[in-house]
């Protein structure tokens, strides 16, 4: 885990007009930098990149975060390689916390090593057979295609890599997955070299590698007849199926350009349609899609289209990815789902119907909320009370899947509703109700047989954002900001996008945020006279002094990385908040409004409890003495307002 204190340095000491300069062509814009905008095609600039507060924003898509995000984003690394990268490009050691690194994490570099040694091995061994170079030809794939792919051949031989390797006992062979040792060897045998044989043998080898291009593991596909007919290297240090795809290194910056992704089932698949120059295909490795797709996926794009076989299996495939796209459904994303006719894959439609033929299909594929509907709707008759009675019922868990404050969560509740032919207000309220308890009982045991069918667990839900209700106060006795932060490090905001609408915010908030924009504002406020520091409200006194302890230097990109540890929620609502006017405020306009919002507030309290005051009647000495102060203590605010300056 890197310490956090790191991350702040690190940004600190990064210029993210440097760094965004490196991919994006920047000029200046008043106190800005414009420029197009890589995130979505764009013939005006809307990219804007702030010096001052070290953070990204584009106003034509949204997309917005620090110098780590937009590597995360632009290079497709994770927050930790991002980290790396930028510290490496400072000439910046990340450390460690005080935690010994994994076996695994330590073998992490020699296996790499080791993977790239079998995948230049392979390369060479497809050039000297004939036998895999005729598949391949069969097949349609030129050697432009395969040079990219960086295809290989697995020669037919139980110890084909003894000749890549000097030593083929080496222990990274196993760990790497290229090497099988069987674990049943007799202990007493230990002296003599063990037995091992590689795992792949007589097949087209598919390099699969990470954002950064390195091999990380192999797919292997048979030539001839043999089950099985693809074998995926294991999980290894440096590689797992659930979490990797195929073609995504090769295809990153057409992916990147047309904004959106096509996921297909096989490695062909995307060779085949890198053939005909649709070269923004990915394919699962012989997993069903996870999360971990979906939120590498949406990093980088809009729109991803999912192609299945219209046969059963392709259509039981979609579902399967359709359950897991919904908890992270987002207004501004897009899910889409393609099937082929049942003889065709799309590596098989392509070579009979050509690029325009498919992308037919592509701009043709049914959206998310209609294949819902027509999913449910096949096994229920909507023509009768009963079968939309079931509709609902197998409609329940879907939609309660949906994030919360969404707009595609309402739009698929009016057209779930519309089907079953009841109001939206009792669709929700049907969704909200808790499941009956009176499960259907065996005659015989008198067991209860399990839940009713649509019935789901009452769990909380972690995706919900409401932005419009004001800035978390602090607990009684307790500050919500007070003391060092601690707990680990998370992924950042950075490149998160939203196209909702900043509200807008009053004053208390508007102070919130011009802190947090300009950290340094903070300090002089902190270093007041107690009287002034107790008028302002407590909540806004735990901000600053939780700001006040962040790195020297704090700019609006360390706000956010550090917040987004303590308080996600809030850490969104304040890039909501700064996506307005606010992102293009310069440093003497933010004082003058900072001081301003203070100022409005402190009368605010005096005023309170002036009113406090005269509402008890001013009974005693003392109270028409602390009215007297507080009388004195208004003037002296008012005199104190900020002067305007040209």
């Amino acid at each position: 885990m890197i310490p956090q204190n790191f991350i702040q340095e690190l940004l600190a000491r990064a210029d993210v007009v440097e760094v965004v300069g490196r991919y994006v062509q920047l000029k200046k814009g008043g106190i800005n930098f414009m420029g197009l905008c890589p995130f979505h095609n764009e013939k005006s600039p809307s990219f804007t990149v702030s010096q001052t507060k070290q953070f990204y924003h584009c106003f034509g898509c949204g997309v917005h975060g620090s110098a780590i995000g937009f590597l995360m984003e632009h290079l497709g690394l994770s927050f930790v390689d991002a980290i790396k990268q930028l510290a490496g490009e400072l000439g910046m050691q990340v450390p460690e916390e005080q935690r010994e690194q994994t076996a695994e994490q330590k073998q992490a570099p020699g296996i790499l090593q080791t993977l790239e040694m079998a995948s230049t091995f392979y390369t060479s061994r497809l050039k000297d057979s004939e036998r895999a170079i005729d598949y391949l030809k069969k097949r349609g794939v030129t050697g432009r295609v395969a040079k990219k792919f960086g295809l290989g051949f697995a020669p037919d031989g139980w110890r084909g890599l003894e000749a890549a390797f000097g030593n083929y006992n080496e222990p990274e062979l196993v760990t790497s997955g290229l090497v099988i040792e069987p674990e049943n060897q007799e202990a007493e045998a230990s002296t003599q070299p063990r037995k091992r044989y590689d795992r792949f043998r007589d097949r087209i080898m598919f390099p699969i590698r990470n954002p950064k291009g390195q091999v990380i593991g192999f797919g292997g596909r048979v030539l001839d007849k043999g089950e099985p007919k693809y074998l995926n290297s294991p999980e290894t240090p440096v590689f797992s199926k659930g979490r990797e795809l195929y073609g995504l290194f090769e295809g990153r910056d057409t992916i990147r350009t047309e904004n959106y992704v096509l996921v297909v089932e096989g490695y062909m698949d995307v060779v085949m349609l890198a053939q005909y120059d649709v070269c923004n295909a990915v394919a699962t490795l012989g997993t069903a899609t996870t999360p971990h797709h979906i939120q590498k996926l949406t990093r980088m794009v809009d729109r991803i289209v999912f192609s299945f076989d219209g046969d059963g299996a392709g259509r039981r495939a979609a579902r399967r990815a359709l359950e897991t796209c919904l908890p992270m459904v987002a207004d501004d994303k897009r899910f889409d789902f393609l099937f082929l006719p049942s003889e065709h894959d799309p590596d098989s439609f392509v070579r009979d119907h050509g690029k325009e033929a498919f992308e037919t299909y592509i701009r043709q594929a049914l959206p998310l909320s209609e294949f819902l509907v027509q999913t449910l709707k096949a096994d229920c008759d909507i023509d009768t009370p009963e079968g939309r009675a079931m509709f609902q019922a197998e409609a329940r868990p879907l939609l309660q899947l949906l994030p919360l404050a969404t707009a595609m969560r309402s739009q698929m509740m009016r057209r779930v509703a519309g089907v079953a032919q009841v109001d939206v207000a009792e669709m929700d309220a049907y969704l909200a109700a808790k499941p009956l308890q009176n499960y259907a009982r065996n005659s015989d045991s008198q067991e209860a047989s399990g839940p009713p069918r649509g019935f789901i667990p009452d769990e909380p839900n972690f995706g919900e954002i409401i932005p419009d209700q004001g800035w978390p106060r602090s607990e009684k006795g307790s500050g919500k900001y007070g003391g060092k932060f601690k707990g680990k490090f998370q992924d950042g905001l950075g490149g998160v996008k939203t196209t909702r609408r900043p509200l807008p915010i009053g004053i208390e908030d508007r102070a919130h945020l011009l802190a947090a924009l300009f950290p340094q504002l903070v300090h002089e406020v902190l270093h007041e006279d107690a009287q002034r520091l107790e008028l302002l409200p407590q909540s806004l006194v735990e901000w600053f002094d939780w700001l006040s302890e962040l790195t020297i230097g704090a700019n609006f990109a360390i706000v956010v990385e550090a917040l987004t540890v303590k308080d996600p929620v809030l850490a969104e609502k304040l890039i909501l908040n700064a996506q307005s006017e606010y992102i293009e405020l310069g440093a003497t306009e933010a004082v003058s409004e900072f001081q301003g919002a203070l100022l409005n507030l402190r009368r605010r309290a005096v005023s309170k409890r002036m009113g406090d005051l005269v509402a008890q009647g001013l009974r005693t000495e003392a109270d028409k003495e602390t009215y007297q102060q507080l009388t004195r203590l208004d003037r002296e605010l008012i005199n104190s307002r900020p002067k305007l300056t040209d």
